[in-house]
C-alpha cells in the first residue's frame, strides 16, 4: 500500500531506512514477562503533599489520584540491553495507561527491550512542588533505571524515553533539561545522570507559547493566564541544546489536540542545536493513535521508530 505521509529528516547523519509495511511486521521472538512494581522514592516525594488513597482508574484504564509514583517494569525473557522509559499522555489530568503506555511496553518487550512504564505525579493533585512534580519523577526514574541497570541486563548508556501527548512534553523536558536539578538529592541513586540516550515523542505537546498553547497541559502546568516567561520556561524547545539526545517525532497534520506546529517547532530547535532528529509528519491520523491504527498511515510509525533506534545505536 502507499504510505500517505511526509517525512522530514534533519540533523547530522540521519537517513530514512527501509520501511516495514506493518507496525507489527518485525519478528516478535522474545516472550514478555509480567510486570513488577518499583516505587520511585524511598519515602514521600520531594516537597510532600499530594492525594491520598489508591489510584483511581476509569473505564478506559486511565489513572489519576497517584499518591505513590513509580515504575511498572516489563522485563523480556532475553533482554537486549536497551531500556525505554514510557510516559503516556492524558493532558496532565490523568495517565492513559491502557491506551498508550502498556501497549507500548508490550511492543518493546516483544523486541527484547526492558520497558519501564512511569506513573508520574499529576501537577494539580495537591503536590507542594506543583508543576515540577512530574519532571522530578521522570528524572528520578531515569536515575533509578540507570542504578538498577546491571540487575535488569541493561546497558546504562542505552536508556531512552518514549512519550505520548502530554507524556511527550514530559519526556521532552526530561531529554532537553537533563542537567537541571528538579529536586535535591535524596540518596545515592541521585548521584547518577538523568540524561536519556534517545527521545521519541509521539503526537507531543512541545510548546506552551501562543498561538499553540490551547492545551490542557498548559493549563495544568502553568495556569490559564501564564506570563510569557513561564510559557517559555515550560516549553520544551526553549531548552534544546547540544546535550539533548537524538529525537524521533511522529504526528499527524490533522491532530486536533496538539497542533502539528509542535513537532515542527521541536524539529527546528533540534536542527539549530545540531541534534539529530527524524520527524514523520502524517497527512492524517488525528490524536491518540498510540501504537498505530491498522489501515491508516499511523500503523507504520513503530517500524520507523525501531529502525531509528537501530540507526541511533540502540538496536531492537
Amino acid at each position: 500500500m502507499t504510505i500517505d505521509r511526509r517525512s522530514v529528516l534533519l540533523g547530522a547523519g540521519v537517513a530514512l531506512a527501509a520501511r516495514p509495511t506493518k507496525a507489527g511486521a518485525m519478528p516478535e521472538t522474545r516472550a514478555a514477562a509480567s510486570s513488577t512494581w518499583l516505587p520511585l522514592w524511598p519515602g514521600l516525594p520531594p516537597g510532600g503533599g499530594g492525594p491520598v488513597g489508591p489510584p483511581e482508574i476509569d473505564e478506559r484504564g486511565a489513572v489519576r489520584n497517584i499518591a505513590v509514583p513509580g515504575l511498572d517494569v516489563f522485563a523480556p525473557a532475553r533482554p537486549n540491553g536497551l531500556a525505554i522509559l514510557v510516559a503516556a499522555g492524558g493532558g496532565d489530568k490523568r495517565i492513559e495507561m491502557e491506551k498508550e503506555a502498556r501497549p507500548a511496553a508490550r511492543w518493546l518487550v516483544a523486541r527484547g527491550v526492558t520497558a519501564f512504564v512511569l506513573s508520574y505525579r499529576l501537577p494539580r493533585e495537591g503536590w507542594a512542588d506543583g508543576p515540577l512534580a512530574p519532571l522530578q519523577d521522570a528524572q528520578r526514574a531515569l536515575r533509578l533505571i540507570r542504578m538498577r541497570a546491571p540487575s535488569h541486563g541493561i546497558d546504562p548508556d542505552r536508556i531512552g524515553v518514549l512519550g505520548f501527548s502530554a507524556g511527550g512534553h514530559l519526556m521532552g523536558l526530561a531529554a532537553a533539561r537533563s542537567a537541571f536539578r528538579a529536586y535535591a538529592p535524596v540518596d545515592a541513586t541521585d548521584t547518577g545522570s538523568a540524561r536519556p540516550a534517545t527521545a521519541a515523542l509521539i503526537y507531543p505537546i512541545i510548546t506552551l507559547e501562543p498561538p499553540y498553547d490551547h492545551t490542557s497541559t498548559r493549563v495544568q502546568l502553568i495556569g490559564r493566564h501564564p506570563s510569557p516567561e513561564a510559557s517559555a520556561d515550560w516549553s520544551v524547545q526553549t531548552h534544546v541544546r547540544s546535550r539533548c539526545p537524538p529525537v524521533f517525532l511522529a504526528q499527524a497534520e490533522d491532530d486536533p489536540i496538539s497542533d502539528i506546529a509542535n513537532s515542527r517547532i521541536m524539529a527546528q530547535a533540534c536542527e539549530r542545536a545540531g541534534i539529530p532528529v527524524e520527524a514523520h509528519i502524517l497527512a492524517t491520523g488525528g490524536h491518540g493513535f498510540n501504537m498505530g491504527r491498522p489501515g491508516t498511515p499511523s500503523e507504520h510509525w513503530p517500524g520507523w521508530y525501531a529502525a531509528w533506534l537501530t540507526r541511533s545505536g540502540a538496536p531492537t
